[in-house]
C-alpha cells in the first residue's frame, strides 16, 4: 500500500512512488494537434499509476500552460508546421485592467510550441503589425538562415508578408521566441513566448504535472492602456504569462506527484522565483538540462534576463503553496516609485486642510500600506490601473499581486480542476495565543 509516508521515505531515497492512483484514457494521437480542444486529454495524459509505469499514448507528460494555450500544428510531408500571426492584442491583465499589447495569435506573451527531439518543423510567421517584425528562436540550434535577425540572417517580414522558418529539432529543453526586428518597443509590447522541445528518448524521473510560465514586466502608467517601451527599469505591472493576481491560474497537483515548472524571462529584470513549501532542484536551462551531480536544492531560483530555467520538486505536502517574484515590488500591481515616504509621520494636521484642496484626499503610509487594499474597495482608481494589492483569502486580504500565484497540492484527486482553498487539519494551523 502506498502512503504519503512510504512516498516520502522514496523521496529522500531518490525514488519517486506516486501517493494516489491516477489511470489516463486512452487517446489517439491526431494528425491535427488542437491544444484548447486537447485540454482533458491533456490532464489524462499527465497521469501515471501506482507502480509508475506510464498509461498515457505519448512519450512525454504534456505542459500544461496557466492561462495560456499551445499553438497547433497540422503534419505536412512528415514537417509539424505551425502558424504564428503577429498582430496587436488587447489583453486582459485581471479583471478591470485591458491592455493594449502586440502579441501573436491574440495573445501576449504568444502560444506555447510544443514538439520532440528529433521533428523537423516548418514554422509560418504572418506579419499583421502596423511594422516589419521577424522571429528569433532563443537558444535553439539551427541554421544560420533561420535565426530570424532582421537585416544579418534575413530581410525583415513586411507588413502583410509571411515567410517560413523550417529546421530540425537537434535538442531538448526549454526555449523561447520572440522578435529580432525593433526589439525594445516590440518585446516591450508583449511579443514573446516559449518554445518546449521534450527529450526524444525519456529522461528519468518522469514528471506528472509540467507547467510552462513565462515572466514579464510592463511599465503602463495609471490611466493608460499601452505598455511604454522607452522605460528601462522602472516597471510598474508584472506577469505570469501575461496575468497579474488575482487572475493568474493556480497550478494543481497531486499529493506525491513529481511537478517540473518551465519559467522563462525575457524582461528586463531578474527575477528571483520563491516557492513556499518545498525544496527544488534546477535540473534544466536554455543550454540544456543539468547533469544530477550538478543538482541542488534551492527554494528560490533567480531567473536572470533571457535565460529559462527548470525547477523539479516532489509535492509531497498539501495545501495552498504561493509561487512569487521575491523582488517585493513585482509582487504588487500598479507600483508608483516617486510618491513621498510617509512611513512614522504623523498627518493629522494636514489631512484637512489637503482634502479642501483636494476632494476626496485620504492620508495613507503612515503605518504601511496594508490599507491599500481595503481602501481600494470603496476608493475609484485610476482609469484602467488594478489596485496595488488584490485578492482575497480564507482569512482575509493576501495583499499581494503581480508575479504571485499559488500551487495546489491535494491528496486523492483525479482531475486538475481549481480545488478551492485549503482547510487544514484539526491542529496544523497558527493559533492566536490569549493574553
Amino acid at each position: 500500500m502506498s502512503t504519503r509516508r512510504s512516498c516520502v521515505a522514496t523521496r529522500r531515497m531518490g525514488v519517486f512512488q506516486p501517493s494516489i492512483l491516477l489511470i489516463a484514457a486512452t487517446m489517439l494521437w491526431p494528425s491535427v494537434l488542437d491544444a484548447q480542444a486537447l485540454d482533458g486529454a491533456t490532464e489524462a495524459a499527465s497521469a501515471r499509476s501506482v507502480d509508475g509505469d506510464r498509461q498515457d499514448p505519448l512519450p512525454y507528460t504534456p505542459v500544461v500552460v496557466p492561462n495560456g494555450t499551445k499553438l497547433p500544428w497540422v503534419m505536412k510531408d512528415g514537417v509539424k508546421e505551425f502558424h504564428l500571426i503577429a498582430e496587436p492584442v488587447d489583453a486582459e491583465f485581471a479583471p478591470g485592467m485591458m491592455v493594449k499589447c502586440w502579441g501573436y495569435n491574440g495573445r501576449a506573451p504568444g502560444p506555447v510550441i510544443e514538439a520532440v527531439e528529433g521533428d523537423r518543423v516548418r514554422i509560418l510567421v504572418t506579419n499583421k503589425l502596423p511594422e516589419h517584425t521577424s522571429v528569433h528562436w532563443h537558444g535553439i540550434f539551427l541554421p544560420n538562415g533561420m535565426d530570424g535577425v532582421g537585416g544579418l540572417t534575413q530581410p525583415q517580414i513586411q507588413p502583410g508578408e509571411t515567410w517560413a522558418y523550417e529546421f530540425e529539432l537537434r535538442q531538448h529543453g526549454t526555449f523561447m521566441y520572440h522578435p529580432h526586428a525593433d526589439e525594445m518597443v516590440q518585446m516591450a509590447a508583449g511579443m514573446m513566448g516559449m518554445f518546449i522541445v521534450h527529450p526524444k528518448e525519456p529522461v528519468r524521473p518522469s514528471v506528472d504535472r509540467d507547467f510552462v510560465i513565462m515572466l514579464h514586466e510592463w511599465a503602463i502608467h495609471p490611466g493608460t492602456y499601452r505598455p511604454d517601451p522607452s522605460v528601462m527599469l522602472d516597471f510598474n505591472t508584472f506577469t505570469f504569462n501575461g496575468k497579474t493576481y488575482p487572475a493568474t491560474e493556480a497550478l494543481v497537483a497531486a499529493t506525491g506527484q513529481r511537478v517540473r515548472i518551465r519559467l522563462g524571462n525575457l524582461s528586463m529584470n531578474q527575477h528571483p522565483i520563491h516557492l513556499h513549501g518545498f525544496a527544488f532542484k534546477v535540473t534544466g536551462t536554455d543550454g540544456g538540462r543539468i547533469p544530477e551531480s550538478a543538482q541542488w536544492p534551492q527554494t528560490t531560483v533567480p531567473v536572470p534576463v533571457g535565460s529559462t530555467r527548470d525547477i523539479e520538486l516532489i509535492v509531497d505536502e498539501p495545501g495552498d503553496w504561493i509561487m512569487h517574484c521575491h523582488k517585493s515590488h513585482h509582487a504588487m500591481n500598479a507600483m508608483a516609485h516617486e510618491i513621498p515616504n510617509m512611513l512614522g509621520v504623523d498627518q493629522s494636521g494636514v489631512e484637512g486642510e489637503v482634502r479642501s484642496l483636494l476632494p476626496g484626499y485620504m492620508a495613507m503610509g503612515e503605518t504601511g500600506m496594508a490599507e491599500m487594499q481595503d481602501m481600494a474597495e470603496h476608493m475609484p482608481e485610476p482609469e484602467n490601473t488594478l489596485p496595488m494589492m488584490a485578492g482575497k483569502g480564507p482569512y482575509g486580504n493576501v495583499e499581494m499581486g503581480g508575479m504571485f500565484t499559488i500551487l495546489k497540492v491535494r491528496d486523492g484527486i483525479a482531475r486538475y480542476d481549481d480545488p478551492g482553498w485549503y482547510k487544514q487539519p484539526a491542529g496544523t494551523a497558527a493559533y492566536k495565543v490569549d493574553d
